[in-house]
């Protein structure tokens, strides 16, 4: 059998990132097989038992994660010139959260900040299967068949997309679930049937909802809670 880095092995069991992973290491918080181990790079076999010393699930529990209303006219990511940045809306503190997921300079509503490299993996990791819910207002008519086309037979970028779960809330408003996050997808998905969308709010990420925060606004995920 194949033994494979103790680090790698730890961020795909959902543990900890791989950074994480190495600095808890090197500290001598891991131990496999009840042995403690403090030798980076080492590999063990993909079978071997694994667990963190009580000091890092500590500090693997304390990780904040915040949940932010962002407005228009703010970037999630990149800096863009001109513009300003999500976290400006947080306090200085914590302006050096991770966004776990980007969320566009004309788009509004939840988005997620953490220090979690395991919470950012499971929101927008390759293999991530977290839903992700708008509420998209469209010019244009929309028909049952538009919203056939949505949901499965689009593609970009020449791949297909994933199934959508998509439905019509009111005469010019969708409501899109999505479990992936194509740059400005949902827009370039509504211009392949002829619809343009010219509002669009993130309402929910997995089981986390918006609900009434307010826009600009932030807070703390509570402990009782999770994706």
């Amino acid at each position: 059998m194949d033994k494979i880095r103790l680090s790698k092995l730890l961020s795909e069991r959902g543990v900890c990132s791989r950074r994480e992973a190495d600095r808890y290491i090197e500290r001598g918080e891991v131990l496999v097989d009840g042995q403690v181990v403090s030798t980076l790079g080492i590999r063990v076999a993909p079978d071997a038992k694994i667990a963190l010393a009580s000091s890092a699930q500590k500090k693997q529990k304390s990780k904040v994660t915040i949940l932010l209303n962002k407005p228009i006219g703010y970037v999630s990511t990149q800096p863009e010139k001109g513009y300003k940045e999500a976290v400006e809306l947080l306090p200085m503190s914590y302006r050096n959260l991770n966004t776990a997921g980007r969320l566009d300079i004309d788009s509004k509503g939840l988005l997620v900040l953490t220090e979690d490299g395991v919470l950012v993996k499971k929101l927008i990791g390759e293999n991530s299967q977290m839903e992700k819910e708008y509420l998209v207002r469209v010019e244009g008519t929309i028909s049952k068949e538009k919203v056939a086309k949505l949901k499965t037979g689009l593609s970009l970028d020449d791949k297909p997309l994933k199934p959508a779960k998509i439905d019509q809330l009111e005469t010019q408003v969708l409501r899109f679930v999505l479990r992936e996050g194509k740059k400005r997808q949902i827009r370039r998905m509504c211009e392949q049937v002829n619809l343009k969308a010219i509002g669009l709010k993130r309402v929910r990420i997995g089981r986390i909802m918006l609900g009434d925060l307010p826009e600009g606004k932030w807070r703390f995920l509570k402990p009782n809670e999770s994706f």
